[in-house]
């Protein structure tokens, strides 16, 4: 029994320097892409230096991020207003995710709808055709509305996207809550506006934050919907950042600059909502 404690210890010691080891080099992995825009974005030379191997820029400045907050940088001369209507984008999505995903979440939960699990397994099966597939008939139904080169239908297919998964979540979380919450409001006379507005959104706050986040990137990230659907006088970032591909003399500081600025409303999201995110983790790992 004494040599194998200490033969435990061992192993477990192993297992731990293995996992730590893991972690610190996925760490790196993930974070290099984004240590490389840092060292573009501050080189004065438009990016050259990442081309020749330096680890820092020999001459570091905050030019390219001057020219991208005033629009000197070529393609960015209009940033602001494609960072306007990607930010539109961005939280009108969102916002419209929770609405619905909530109330259909709601229904299918708490009011005891017949065929509930069919509304839910028909919404989930949209994801079995890839979104690349659905852009042509998406594209004619927008333009059979009249809502060509509107900010509203690339809002209107993201919150398509993104209800589906909104409802899943939803659901998986709404059967952790303990049904008496909702008979004790039922039988004090609240009616189910009042139970879905009192009693449902403010315990499904953790689960709700999980959804704000991933409809936020879903739409910050697009940008096929967003090409497709808008002309370039109502373009997003996203549509910027491809003119890059087609450029051979393109401003890669000031770009890579306009890309940091670009993924800052993500991050201040999720670092609002980081608890809520890790409470609904926490929960739904122990129910399951």
């Amino acid at each position: 029994m004494s040599a194998a404690r200490p033969r435990d210890g061992l192993r477990r010691a192993m297992i731990e320097a293995g996992s730590a080891l893991l972690a610190l080099v996925l760490l790196i992995w993930s974070l290099l892409p984004v240590y490389n825009m840092f060292l573009i974005a501050l080189d004065p030379e438009e990016g050259e230096v990442e081309f020749t191997g330096h680890l820092w820029p020999p001459e570091p400045s905050l030019q390219s991020f001057v020219e991208v907050v005033t629009q000197d940088a070529r393609y960015l001369e209009h940033f602001w207003q494609q960072f306007g209507n990607s930010l539109v984008i961005g939280v009108m999505t969102t916002v419209l995710t929770l609405v619905i995903g909530s109330l259909a979440s709601f229904a299918v939960s708490h009011l005891r709808l017949a065929r509930a699990r069919l509304l839910t397994n028909t919404a989930l099966f949209t994801y079995a055709i890839p979104a690349s597939f659905l852009i042509v008939p998406y594209y004619r139904i927008i333009h059979a509305y009249g809502l060509s080169n509107s900010l509203w239908g690339v809002i209107a297919a993201q919150v398509t996207f993104a209800t589906p998964f909104a409802i899943l979540i939803l659901q998986l979380y709404a059967r952790l809550i303990p049904t008496e919450l909702d008979d004790a409001a039922r039988v004090d006379g609240a009616s189910p506006v009042q139970v879905y507005l009192r009693i449902y959104l403010p315990v499904m706050i953790p689960a709700l934050a999980v959804v704000a986040v991933y409809a936020l990137l879903l739409a910050w990230n697009d940008y096929l919907y967003q090409a497709v659907l808008l002309l370039p006088r109502n373009g997003t970032f996203s549509m910027v950042q491809g003119n890059l591909f087609a450029d051979t003399d393109a401003e890669w500081n000031a770009m890579m600059a306009a890309g940091i600025i670009y993924v800052l409303p993500p991050i201040l999201l999720l670092l609002a909502l980081r608890r809520h995110v890790a409470a609904s983790l926490a929960m739904v790992s122990a129910g399951v």
